[in-house]
């Protein structure tokens, strides 16, 4: 047989067979006096082999192995890793596909936030403060959605299990009686301190209202991590000088309470 009448009874490319002969994978077959390769029945077999153990999953190094070993022993440890890896991955795709379809129904019914794609826990507190800021008289506070955006990016940099912690740390606190419209409140009073210089009046004020909606959950076991230099140069950045002072007074104010 020429390579490409092999190639069309296995059912793959010509390509596919020289790249297996340069891999090693598939002995290269004697020549005719004009040059051609001339494969057999059984070079036919062992590309059907090939094929079959590629379609299966296995890397083109895991045939190699299995090839390797004709007794076929190598072959079942080389499958039970590949059907354990399998399950794993069909796994992480269920709870994918789970928390996808949450999103879907949420974008469905004009429910998703800005921010998202987030869990379902963060889309319904983002659900909470949009029904929240509805009932305000004006515009929403700039800060409110900086909230939302800090929120979604600790949920997705934290360990999974910490950042479910976090999502229902802020639930129960919005869930209070009163939260969210004092939490509105404060977000309107950083607002008005955009322009301000870090030892206003207004920022001790401002820091004492905030720590009371602080949850111990989401305070810092050490306030002085607040005066590490990388830490402080990525989370305050944003913010302007008196609110990043607002912010660390009220941490530092909730993490005295928590004690």
């Amino acid at each position: 047989m020429r390579i490409g009448e092999i190639a069309g009874l296995v059912g793959i490319t010509t390509r596919a067979v020289r790249h297996y002969h340069h891999l090693g994978l598939l002995p290269e077959p004697r020549r005719l006096g004009n040059g051609y390769r001339d494969y057999t029945l059984r070079d036919a077999v062992l590309l059907a082999r090939i094929r079959r153990l590629t379609e299966l999953g296995l890397g083109l190094d895991e045939v190699r192995d299995v090839l390797a070993d004709d007794a076929g022993r190598e072959l079942v440890d080389v499958l039970e890793e590949l059907d354990a890896d399998l399950a794993r991955q069909q796994g992480e795709i269920g709870a994918r596909r789970e928390r996808l379809g949450v999103l879907l129904e949420q974008a469905r019914a004009g429910r998703l936030p800005a921010e998202g794609p987030v869990s379902p826990g963060l889309a319904e507190l983002f659900g909470d403060m949009a029904r929240a800021s509805e009932r305000l008289p004006g515009p929403e506070p700039e800060m409110a959605a900086r909230d939302r955006e800090v929120l979604t990016l600790l949920e997705t940099v934290v360990p999974e299990a910490e950042g479910a912690r976090l999502v229902d740390a802020m639930r129960t606190m919005a869930g209070a009686p009163g939260a969210l419209e004092r939490a509105y409140e404060v977000y309107a009073r950083l607002d008005a301190l955009a322009d301000a210089a870090p030892d206003d009046v207004r920022v001790e004020e401002t820091a004492r209202a905030l720590a009371e909606l602080v949850p111990d959950e989401v305070v810092p076991g050490d306030p002085a991590e607040l005066d590490d230099t990388a830490v402080a140069e990525v989370f305050f950045a944003d913010f302007s000088a008196a609110q990043a002072a607002v912010l660390r007074r009220a941490l530092r104010i909730a993490a005295e309470r928590a004690r």
